[in-house]
């Protein structure tokens, strides 16, 4: 029984993220599903994306948490649209509040729409939203063994941002086994090593996102 209620609810989950798809495609929206553990830097990273593409493409975010407005009010001074879902202890986006969301945006207004999921290592990779790339931001000092303690996260992503990049001088972490494994679980995932605070590596991701954008 509790199979079929999980299946059940996968089942569900697919039919609306097919329709946002459907939705975001017809009005040339662009989605991108941003995962990561609390901590991580999600909305730091949505913040540089903000500002190094601001002026050449035409922004819009959806800012998930269990509680709080905090993120989404950071994000709206940066001049975006933005909407906020507070999943109210649920660890996790799912596609019916996408859809609820979507219908709170100007999409006619936005070629590209940043999620930023709830701090999770586990459950955000289970559901589908209808986004087109999912993201995955490890940050250094959260060690180099995560590849191997969350699996799944890890090889359902399109790109993993390897984020605070200048506090490897200061923390025990080995990028390129870090790296190593990652492409040993997942050969497709795009690697960037990013630093927040300073910028570095964000015109680089910038760069191939807007590539998938136009493929």
């Amino acid at each position: 029984m509790e199979i079929k209620v999980l299946k059940d609810i996968l089942g569900a989950n697919e039919q609306i993220a097919g329709k946002n798809r459907e939705l975001l495609e017809k009005n040339k929206v662009f989605c991108v599903n941003i995962m990561a553990s609390p901590g991580a830097g999600k909305t730091s990273f949505v913040l540089q994306t903000i500002r190094v593409l601001k002026g050449n493409v035409r922004i819009g975010v959806i800012e998930g948490d269990i509680s709080s407005s905090i993120d989404a009010e950071t994000v709206a001074e940066e001049g975006v649209p933005v909407v906020q879902i507070n999943t109210g202890g649920e660890c996790h986006l799912e596609a019916v509040q996408i859809q609820n969301a979507l219908n709170n945006l100007p999409l006619k207004d936005i070629d590209l729409l940043l999620i930023e999921n709830v701090g999770n290592l586990v459950c955000p990779a289970e559901f589908n939203l209808g986004e087109h790339l999912k993201i995955l931001i490890a940050s250094v000092p959260e060690g180099d063994d995560k590849p191997f303690k969350y699996p799944l996260m890890f090889t359902t992503v399109d790109g993993l941002v390897l984020n605070k990049i200048d506090l490897l001088p200061y923390v025990k972490f080995n990028a390129d086994a870090f790296t190593k494994t990652v492409k040993n679980i997942n050969a497709k995932a795009e690697i960037f090593r990013v630093s927040c605070t300073t910028g570095d590596g964000v015109p680089e991701w910038a760069k191939w996102l807007k590539t998938r954008m136009k493929s």
